[in-house]
């Protein structure tokens, strides 16, 4: 079992420290602001996570609550002023948005160099050319999470299932880079792909990113393959006392036993994105103060 929590936690403690020091030599607190749109309960729940973490590493997190009926324009008048605001080091749109508006215009009207989530077309764009600024959190925290677990990405050939702009395309660019934690031969299957089985039965590490419970199941991975699960399902539990439980989208139970790494749903991949946020925040502040 890949325990993502203890991971993230070691880098948390690395990152408390850095960010003591920067502290300490600009006399500045890094600041994040994160806005919330609407009371989605699971964007509540991800928000909360999110400053927790910032208050244990150092980072001044500030939650800006909208309404649900916010109007596109309102929105994006008020992420400009933030993104004016010098005091203001990195900046996160909560996502899901509410269906009124449009993601993709929300996500391009954030200041690129406070884009901490890396989704601007100019932060995934220098992605491509082998040049980040930022990286997207979940991308890069199953990147380092593979380092951490010493999965050799050099040479191995591995599936991603699921082509977002959040998860697997950055993710692709990220493992078949020319760098030491990239080098891989990656295959993006996805909604359209005629069998994903021939893909994923040959592979050295699956990773899933769909949205939909049950994508991957044991007959369609080679014993002793890493399966790295990204998905967050709630499903209704009575017997739980929130009334739901949480599941990623691989048959878990199926393959835990075939596997050699796998991860969690909770406690694998979600903490690792945490911690990106925050190391891509202390990296936004440093080049802020640096100029």
């Amino acid at each position: 079992m890949i325990d993502g929590k203890k991971i993230s936690t070691s880098i948390q403690d690395s990152l408390r420290k850095d960010i003591s020091e920067l502290i300490i030599k600009y006399k500045k607190v890094p600041k994040l602001v994160v806005i919330l749109i609407g009371k989605n309960p699971a964007s509540i729940s991800y928000v909360k996570a999110k400053e927790r973490a910032c208050k244990k590493v150092g980072i001044f997190c500030h939650v800006e609550r909208l309404e649900e009926n916010i109007l596109e324009s309102e929105l994006i008048n008020f992420i400009n002023k933030i993104n004016l605001d010098t005091e203001t080091h990195g900046i996160i749109v909560q996502l899901p948005l509410p269906k009124s508006l449009n993601d993709e215009k929300i996500i391009q009207s954030i200041s690129p160099s406070k884009d901490v989530d890396g989704l601007t077309n100019e932060n995934l764009g220098l992605l491509a050319s082998g040049n980040p600024r930022f990286v997207p959190a979940t991308p890069l925290g199953i990147q380092i999470l593979l380092h951490e677990i010493n999965a050799k990405t050099e040479g191995s050939n591995i599936v991603i299932i699921g082509r977002s702009k959040l998860v697997g395309i950055p993710l692709a660019l990220l493992l078949s880079s020319k760098s030491e934690l990239g080098n891989a031969t990656v295959t993006v299957c996805h909604s359209r792909s005629k069998n994903i089985r021939m893909h994923t039965i040959k592979a050295d590490i699956v990773i899933v990113a769909t949205g939909f419970p049950n994508t991957l199941t044991a007959d369609m991975v080679k014993k002793g393959s890493i399966i790295i699960d990204v998905g967050v399902n709630r499903i209704e539990d009575k017997t739980k006392k929130n009334g739901y439980k949480l599941i990623g989208d691989i048959k878990f139970d199926e393959l835990k036993d075939l596997a050699y790494k796998i991860t969690p749903v909770p406690g694998g991949v979600g903490p690792m994105t945490i911690s990106m946020i925050l190391r891509n925040v202390t990296k936004a502040f440093t080049l802020k103060m640096k100029k």
